[in-house]
Formats: C-alpha cells, sequence, structure tokens
C-alpha cells in the first residue's frame, strides 16, 4: 500500500511549517495569498486529505489547546514557552491549566482532562502526567509521563544517557567520590538519571557506594538539607551529580553555608539548564535538555493528530548535551581546559516505535 501523505510531507513541499498547512487548508486569517497557493498546490500534489474524523472535530472546535501541568515551574514554563512557539503561527489559543489539589496525586490528569475536553479545548499536552491510559474524545500527547511511553503518544529526553554525560565529565576530571542527589522516586526520569550514574562509575571502573546517594525530590526545599547532609561527612564527596539544576542550586547553597568552595573543593553538575542555572554563583554546568524543544515537538505531533492523522512515530525521544561552566573543575582545583571534552556524541537507539536522537557536548 503506498505511504498516505501527512501535514509533514505537505509542510515540506511547500516550503512552511506545519502550523501554516493547518491554517491554510482550515481557511483561517493570517496566511498570505502566495504561501496559500503554495500550501494548496503540495495538497493537490500529494493528494492530501484530512481525516472525516478531523473535519468533524473543526465543526465543533473550540480553537483552544490546552496544556496541563501539576504545578507550575521553570520545567513546565519553558515548555509552555516551546509551545507557545509551536502555535504562534496558527489560530489556536493557549490555555495553561494546573488543577488544584496535591500537584503529585495520581490521577490529576484525568480530572483535569474531564473538565476540558471537547468543550474547552480541542487538544490536550499532558506535562509530566502520573497515567498514560486516559480515555477522552480529544488528541492528546504526553511530556515526560512519570511511568514512561504507554497508550498516549510521548516526547521525553534522553535521561540516562544525560546522567551518563554529566558523570562522565566529573570522572575525566579526576573525580571518584562522586555524589548523585536523586530525584522524585515516583518519576522515570528520576530513575533513569540514577541508572545512567550508576553506568557511569560501573563503565569507569568506581564502587557505586549507596552512602553517596540522597533524595533531593527535583525541590530546592528537599535538595539542601540532603546535601547539607552528604557535604558533611567526614569524607565527603568531591563532586556531587544533582539530578535536576534546583537540587544542585540547593547544593550550592549548601556548600556555600558548609565555607566549602565550588569548584575549589567541590564540583557541582546539575541536569535541565533553566535560566537561573546561568545566573549562579559559579555558573552551574549542567546537562541541557531542550524543554521548550520538548513543548515545540508536543505541540506538533498534536497539531498532526487534530488534523486526523496517525503518527509515524508514537514516542520520540530527544538528545541532551553537556553545558560546561563554572562549577566543575579538575580534582585539586584546576579548571577544565578550553580544549576539555566531555564526552562523546551517544546515541541510544530504541526498538519499535520510538525514536531517538543523540547526545553531546558544548561549552559555554
Amino acid at each position: 500500500m503506498p505511504k498516505r501523505p501527512t501535514i509533514h510531507d505537505v509542510a515540506e513541499a511547500a516550503g512552511v511549517s506545519i502550523a501554516t498547512v493547518s491554517k491554510a487548508v482550515n481557511g483561517r486569517y493570517g496566511v498570505a495569498d502566495e504561501t496559500a497557493r503554495r500550501v494548496f498546490d503540495a495538497v493537490e500534489a500529494l493528494n492530501y486529505e484530512s481525516s472525516l474524523v478531523a473535519r468533524s472535530m473543526r465543526s465543533r472546535r473550540t480553537g483552544v489547546v490546552g496544556v496541563l501541568v501539576p504545578a507550575f515551574e521553570p520545567f513546565s514554563t519553558e515548555v509552555l514557552k516551546g509551545v507557545g512557539a509551536a502555535l504562534r503561527e496558527t489560530d489556536l489559543d493557549l490555555m495553561a491549566y494546573a488543577g488544584a489539589g496535591q500537584p503529585h496525586g495520581a490521577g490529576w490528569e484525568r480530572r483535569s482532562l474531564s473538565r476540558l475536553s471537547g468543550t474547552l479545548v480541542d487538544g490536550a499536552i499532558l506535562v509530566t502526567p502520573t497515567v498514560v491510559d486516559v480515555a477522552v474524545e480529544i488528541p492528546v500527547v504526553a511530556i515526560d509521563p512519570h511511568t514512561g511511553p504507554g497508550q498516549l503518544p510521548t516526547v521525553a529526553s534522553d535521561n540516562d544517557a544525560g546522567a551518563m554525560l554529566a558523570t562522565r565529565h566529573l570522572i575525566e576530571l579526576g573525580h571518584r567520590r562522586i555524589a548523585f542527589l536523586a530525584g522524585r522516586g515516583d518519576l522515570l526520569s528520576s530513575q533513569l538519571r540514577e541508572r545512567g550514574y550508576r553506568a557511569a562509575l560501573r563503565e569507569a571502573g568506581i564502587r557505586y557506594d549507596p552512602e553517596l546517594v540522597g533524595i533531593g525530590d527535583y525541590s530546592v526545599e528537599s535538595s539542601r538539607p540532603t546535601a547539607h547532609q552528604l557535604l558533611s561527612r567526614p569524607d565527603r564527596p568531591t563532586a556531587l551529580f544533582a539530578a535536576n539544576d534546583l537540587s544542585a542550586i540547593a547544593t550550592l547553597g549548601a556548600a556555600a553555608e558548609l565555607g566549602i568552595e565550588v569548584p575549589e573543593e567541590l564540583s557541582v553538575v546539575g541536569f535541565d539548564d533553566i535560566p537561573e542555572a546561568s545566573r549562579t554563583t559559579p555558573p552551574l554546568t549542567t546537562v541541557r535538555q531542550s524543554m521548550q524543544l520538548l513543548g515545540r515537538t508536543a505541540a506538533e505531533m498534536l497539531l498532526a493528530l487534530m488534523a486526523g492523522e496517525t503518527l509515524e512515530r508514537h514516542d520520540l525521544t530527544l538528545g541532551t548535551r553537556m553545558v560546561i561552566r563554572g562549577s566543575t573543575a579538575h580534582l585539586g582545583g584546576a579548571a577544565p581546559s578550553a580544549s576539555a571534552r566531555p564526552d562523546a556524541p551517544s546515541t541510544s537507539v530504541r526498538t519499535g516505535r520510538r525514536g531517538t536522537t543523540g547526545a553531546s557536548a558544548a561549552r559555554t
């Protein structure tokens, strides 16, 4: 059977974005005549047609895409920026929604979707949902779900590869006593980051020491006392990898309270590269996951689903890279040379429906 053309094919043939194609074929304002002509030429040449399901949805469309988050914090804020950028060329409005009650309570997304779907939003993006087996009439895409891929299409970062990059960077700087400040135990991303940390230690022949692992819960409030405890040990670590930047920033605060110089006496690496990471003292070395790209990618997947298409790749994994700043140094305090290379690009090949991009290193 010949492959059915998709909205991606039309966008590529016309030399425009997916959002512009959606706008043109649905007769919305804001598309120049020449651009619309290119889109319709591509539609005709490719014999592209949205499904009847999409047409029936458009007949009762609200014109709103919902982004549902458990709480507004740096990660979800950056994701929202990416979704907004992807929708900027459409006439779709963006509604950010955080449910009431406990933000970590299982099933929050079911309650929220039941209130919004069909009447308030045409499609939804769930950020770090607790479950991926929700059943609603509108298209839904999940970002970094707690339990990993499932019923819903998903997009996430390559957490284990990124954690290996961070730990290898510290090992290459000569560190052997490397602590790990873990995230939330119920999140797959946290579990994968610990797995990457342990894999890099094993690769270097360094014994895993559970006494050097503490729980930071991805928050400053939980991380600071845990980091204080780890750094108060008589045989304290010379380096620490935190599962996210908030935990790493808390570690910098704990080190300052204890009079430990960073990076002369302690190297610290985070994960995420939130905007605050470059403004700490010293600036934080971290693993960059493109949170805005997560949002843009999820929005593009959702636009395709709203056009009645079947996604070619149901679950996507985006690459990560090291960003080296001032919070890491060679064991003994010497800063890394300009030619220091934390790690070679690393790609994990997924099987089945899962797509993957690689991990790499950068210096800023």
